[in-house]
């Protein structure tokens, strides 16, 4: 699918073969703090999540891709969309670069835009929505760039470790 590829990355479908990389991610506990995990997840239940990957977002109302570097093919990071809701036209979405290396390399900003795409284009969705701490101004200025614009703060919404963060939701709306 032409639309899911960029200059320097592509989003695909997950693979039995991203067990490893998946494992990792979730396991990672600098992460947890965006997926809102709190225990490890095994290669079992990942393994089973991958068997059931190929089911329609229609169908699960999430859709989760690989983001892939196009000149080594690596796997970079993961791009989600969840809680789609047809009905009213609305999709949240969610990212993660997995290592410091690849981060701040442009694959976020390309990722982004072509998941941007295919939900306004092929999903017909008129909003997109992202939650992110006020205190991730990497994140904020991703998400900014592409016109998401800050409509509310929920105070105190998200626990991490003794401190209560503030979590802003950011939508952008189909033109």
């Amino acid at each position: 699918m032409k639309t899911l590829i960029g200059n320097s990355c592509y989003l695909r479908a997950l693979e039995p073969e991203d067990l490893d990389f998946i494992y990792q991610i979730e396991n990672d506990e600098s992460l947890w703090e965006v997926s809102h995990t709190q225990t490890p997840y095994s290669k079992f239940l990942i393994r089973q999540y991958l068997e059931n990957a190929h089911l329609d977002i229609y169908e699960v109302k999430q859709l989760r891709l690989v983001i892939v570097n196009k000149e080594t093919n690596s796997q970079v990071g993961l791009i989600d969309l969840f809680d789609f809701d047809p009905k009213n036209e609305r999709v949240g979405m969610g990212i993660v670069i997995s290592a410091t290396k690849d981060r701040r390399q442009g694959f976020g900003n390309e990722a982004v835009g072509l998941l941007i795409e295919y939900v306004f284009e092929y999903l017909n969705v008129y909003q997109i929505y992202v939650n992110i701490s006020t205190d991730n101004s990497a994140s904020i200025k991703l998400f900014s760039n592409f016109g998401f614009e800050k409509i509310g703060t929920k105070k105190a919404w998200n626990k991490v470790g003794d401190i209560r963060k503030d979590e802003a939701l950011y939508q952008l709306i189909k033109n």
